[in-house]
């Protein structure tokens, strides 16, 4: 089964740990692609996504500029993130999905621990729904997002492990 990632009801968000003493949070809301779904056969399953830098939101617009930048995400030259699945396997009640994210243009393997995936429904307008949850972690080095500061007695400013979480409803057509 085919379905489309639905940008209205779907978000990306991150965690980082700001000067080692608690973490900031962000969210891009522009989230959209195609999901592949076989319940019954889940390696025959795929995933293809993409993220909206400029959709990014802190809570704080100078941060949001400033994560802009070419310092870390660079959106002007890369103006999207993207996740394209290599292989979907059946973990517990949930998923495990290898792939290939693209992030400031370095790609980079990560791995989506999905929870699970939600049974489908019918909306009131015949569409088919389904919902899926999928966490991982990254580290900025990694994808070349160096900006940082050392804080005497503290540690750096921001660390390198981002937590990610993606919360997704596609639909199909009935």
């Amino acid at each position: 089964m085919t379905y489309q990632i639905d940008p209205k009801h779907s978000a990306a968000h991150f965690q980082v740990r700001h000067m080692t003493i608690a973490f900031v949070k962000g969210e891009f809301g522009n989230v959209t692609g195609t999901v592949n779904f076989d319940p019954d056969k889940p390696e025959a399953s795929s995933l293809d996504v993409s993220i909206e830098v400029n959709s990014l939101y802190t809570r704080d617009a100078h941060r949001d500029g400033h994560i802009k930048t070419p310092d870390i995400m660079n959106a002007e030259a890369f103006p999207a993130v993207t996740y394209k699945s290599k292989k979907v396997s059946k973990s517990g009640a949930g998923y495990t999905v290898v792939g290939d994210l693209t992030l400031r243009g370095v790609t980079n393997e990560v791995t989506l621990n999905v929870s699970a995936v939600s049974d489908e429904v019918t909306d009131p307008w015949s569409a088919k729904r389904r919902g899926v949850t999928a966490t991982a972690q990254i580290s900025r080095g990694a994808f070349g997002m160096g900006w940082n500061m050392e804080l005497p007695g503290v540690g750096p400013m921001v660390s390198d492990v981002v937590d990610v979480s993606m919360d997704i409803q596609m639909t199909r057509t009935a």
